[in-house]
């Protein structure tokens, strides 16, 4: 791979990208995740983890299976989708005031 490979395509970065946030001592997959948003995308890492994976492996000497996987947190509760959209909205027949 050459520093122009797009390591992923979702946030668009790069391997150049992404060996810099290692030499700047970012060294864990959630570390590059909360700081590039790789993984983070519609994919949510499908594409883009095993390769950061094995960019990390490389860097850092660590094996692939004694790394961490990244935390996944879910939202806090659920909200209803009218709370987020303003405006007047009826219930669906059957719906909570049926």
């Amino acid at each position: 791979m050459t520093d122009t490979t797009i390591i992923c395509r979702c946030e668009d970065l790069t391997l150049e990208e992404i060996r810099e946030l290692i030499d700047k001592g970012f060294t864990t997959i959630d570390e590059i995740k909360r700081i590039s948003r790789c993984g983070m995308g519609p994919c949510q890492g499908r594409n883009c983890r095993p390769l950061l994976m094995n960019e990390l492996a490389r860097a850092t000497g660590q094996d692939i299976r004694d790394m961490p996987m990244p935390t996944f947190r879910p939202p806090a509760k659920p909200i209803k989708l009218g709370i987020l959209v303003p405006g007047d909205h009826e219930e669906p027949h059957g719906g909570e005031n049926a």
